[in-house]
């Protein structure tokens, strides 16, 4: 999966879309000489006054954003009326610096238009603005209207309903029950000041100073303060993304399980980043939980410990080198064989030609020895230029390194970057053809994307064929509040195809050995109870060890409040059956601002 730092920039390069959504005809109200931000709002997602002029709007302004594309101002109704599902609160968009200031009561003179954050094509749902603004401060000074408290008694349980068919499966033209969606809750209190009291932090801070906490403690929480996502249909509806009106300087630096005490609140915004924000003109203070790093189990003489780890685009350019060796050394405690996705080629990003990642390589295995890790061996496969996805001109690939005093690799010439690895039969047992090999690059399953790289290895005296896997990344997926509900998952349908190629040839090892050590591992981005995981593990040919944690301890990767699996090693009957398995999620990254990586690394532990 491209990193949150990839993804925020190539999101970043779309361009801001105003529009006003048609797809919803609602009446406007009855007195349109008196109009009031609840009767701009309306009771859906869509403003019924859309597209036309309002006058002498009045309201307090609740907040001041003067930085960004997308300066402004939000103003609020002190005097609510008495439906729920309509928001005394909105945005202005002034496109230079408001000259208003908080505690402004003030009339606005505009035209009600509808924003989508990311543009029309990312799903996102729309926030509804009063754009081309006359205003008029009447007085300053004057009480903000109190903000409304979100709370674990006040987000419903349920996320949302599902979205009207004959509008494509989208919510906007849906009356908004704010007392039994979650989504809608929020909805509801768009534009509004908002506040949350003794929040937990369930997604560290970004180098964006925005992070995410829980309204709702007890929902899906795990022993390390995280909200752990294991299910679609199970959302966790307390998660509610933070940033600030004020300087970034001093916005807290926080790791999962610290809290935010107090009191934190300000307008609540939509965005292309999360959706629902609560954009804070006051910060509740930082409590630490004195979250550590985590360090596995050193495996004994005759165990045999297999990991994956996800080095987010390292290249020989990076700083991370001493930081990634510390963590397989010390952390890791230096598993006998260790497969490494997204290595870049030698020069990293710039698109010249270069495929070769060997100086890429020996920069860390060289740094692995300073930090008192043994001397690893490694192969890999140079992918053709600029084929196989990730960042433009990086060449990711998957790398394997393996501790030659404990296990050796088999080497069967004639594997390259075209030529697909096969099975057959050696001595009565089953063999690659080549090693290292690369799986059916030819097949369309790996269009743009990483290949998979099979290897043969022997452990005291017996065969273990590994996998390197690094599958499609979610983007272009709808978010989770997207305005089509359920939202559409289209990268899966690639990855559906990858994990079918792959089970094919685990099931064609298999086949020809039955009680063959099979291993595929990697960054498979996708979750253990995804459509991809079951076409992966097929018909019982490869089994999801983490699935053997506990529910709560079943997390790789932190992404929008959601601790989740993305990274995973499987395993054939063999080892499943025959041998002492113990599996951990080493969390070193996922849940720190200060990552090398935004991957936890995997480490499967077993005796052949």
């Amino acid at each position: 999966m491209p990193s949150k730092r990839t993804a925020r920039i190539a999101a970043l390069t779309v361009a801001a879309v105003c529009s006003t959504v048609s797809a919803v005809v609602l009446t406007a109200p009855a007195h349109a000489d008196t109009v009031h931000i609840h009767d701009i709002q309306g009771t859906t997602r869509i403003s019924p006054l859309a597209g036309q002029k309002v006058t002498d709007v009045t309201g307090v302004v609740t907040g001041v954003r003067t930085y960004g594309s997308s300066k402004g101002f939000w103003f609020q109704d002190p005097d609510a009326d008495a439906d729920p599902a309509t928001s005394e609160g909105v945005f202005v968009f002034t496109s230079s610096a408001p000259k208003v200031a908080v505690g402004d009561s003030v009339t606005v003179t505009a035209t009600v238009s509808e924003y989508v954050p990311g543009g029309t094509s990312s799903g996102n749902q729309s926030v509804t603005e009063l754009t081309k603004p006359t205003v008029t401060v009447l007085s300053s000074g004057n009480a903000v209207p109190a903000a409304t408290v979100v709370g674990a008694r006040s987000v419903p349980d349920v996320y949302t309903a599902d979205g009207d068919t004959a509008a494509a499966g989208s919510v906007n033209g849906l009356p908004l029950l704010p007392k039994k969606y979650a989504l809608d809750y929020y909805e509801s209190l768009e534009g509004m000041n908002v506040r949350v009291a003794d929040a937990r932090v369930v997604t560290a801070t970004d180098p964006y100073s925005e992070l995410w906490v829980t309204v709702k403690p007890g929902e899906h929480d795990n022993r390390r303060g995280g909200t752990v996502y294991g299910a679609y249909t199970s959302q966790n509806t307390g998660r509610l993304q933070i940033q600030s009106l004020g300087a970034t300087a001093d916005f807290p630096t926080a790791n999962v399980g610290d809290e935010l005490s107090g009191t934190t609140a300000g307008p609540l915004d939509y965005n292309q980043f999360g959706g629902y924000t609560l954009v804070a003109n006051e910060l509740g203070t930082l409590e630490k939980g004195g979250l550590e790093r985590e360090t596995t189990q050193k495996q004994s003489r005759d165990e045999l410990a297999v990991a994956t780890y996800n080095v987010e685009n390292l290249d020989p350019g990076d700083g991370t080198f001493a930081a990634h060796a510390s963590a397989i050394v010390n952390n890791l405690r230096s598993p006998d064989v260790v497969s490494l996705e997204e290595i870049q080629d030698n020069n990293g990003a710039k698109d010249d030609g270069t495929v070769a990642a060997d100086q890429t390589v020996t920069k860390l295995i060289d740094a692995i020895v300073a930090a008192g890790g043994p001397k690893y061996d490694w192969r890999s496969i140079d992918p053709v230029n600029d084929q196989d996805g990730g960042e433009p001109g990086g060449n990711i690939r998957q790398v394997f390194l393996f501790n030659p005093q404990r296990v050796s690799f088999t080497d069967r010439a004639g594997g390259d970057s075209t030529t697909a690895v096969g099975v057959t039969k050696v001595h009565g047992k089953a063999a690659l053809t080549v090693s290292p090999g690369r799986i059916d690059p030819a097949n369309v399953a790996w269009k743009s994307s990483r290949k998979p790289l099979a290897g043969e290895f022997v452990f005291r005296g017996r065969t273990v064929f590994v996998i390197a896997n690094h599958f499609a990344s979610k983007g272009g997926d709808q978010g989770l509040t997207s305005q089509f509900q359920p939202p559409a998952r289209s990268s899966e349908t690639q990855r559906h195809l990858q994990a079918t190629a792959v089970n094919s040839f685990v099931e064609d090892v298999l086949k020809t050995q039955k009680n063959a050590d099979v291993i595929a591992l990697g960054d498979i981005n996708d979750f253990e109870f995804s459509g991809t995981a079951k076409l992966l593990e097929g018909d019982g040919a490869l089994w999801s060890a983490i699935k053997s944690l506990p529910k709560s301890e079943r997390y790789t990767y932190d992404y929008q409040g959601n601790s989740q699996v993305l990274d995973q090693i499987l395993v054939s009957p063999s080892i499943r059956r025959d041998c002492d398995v113990e599996y951990d999620s080493v969390h070193i990254n996922a849940e720190f601002s200060d990552q090398i990586s935004d991957h936890d690394p995997q480490v499967l532990r077993f005796r052949p």
